[in-house]
Order: structure tokens, then sequence, then C-alpha cells
């Protein structure tokens, strides 16, 4: 793993190697000083990236 951090946003598109279009995307980056939050409009995910999908909502939903 390169780093710890999570992308949350809407599935616009992939490919056969399941490099993915996101849009409305909050990308959350687990520091020694916390959670840092970014919002970013679209991206272009790399497939080699991905280590895991879930469907469902924000960071936020998981912890109540």
């Amino acid at each position: 793993m390169k780093g710890d951090k999570e992308l949350v946003g809407t599935l616009i598109g992939f490919d056969d190697y399941v490099n993915m279009v996101l849009e409305d995307v909050q990308e959350y980056e687990i520091t020694p000083e916390g959670t840092k939050v970014t919002s970013l409009e679209q991206i272009l995910l790399n497939g080699k990236n991905v280590c895991m999908m879930i469907p469902g909502g924000s960071p936020e939903d998981a912890e109540s």
C-alpha cells in the first residue's frame, strides 16, 4: 500500500484494467495529525492503485 487514503465519489465509468472515472470525490487521507479531507470535482483513478471497492456512503456513515 502506498498510503492510507479513501476515495468516496460517484463512479462514472471504468475499463478492463479497472481504471475509473469518479465525480464529486472526497479524498480522506489518514495522517498522524488526523484525517485530512480534500474535495475534487473529477478524477481518473489508475486501476493499479485500487485495493478494494465498497458500495455505500462516506466514512463518517460507517462510524455512526
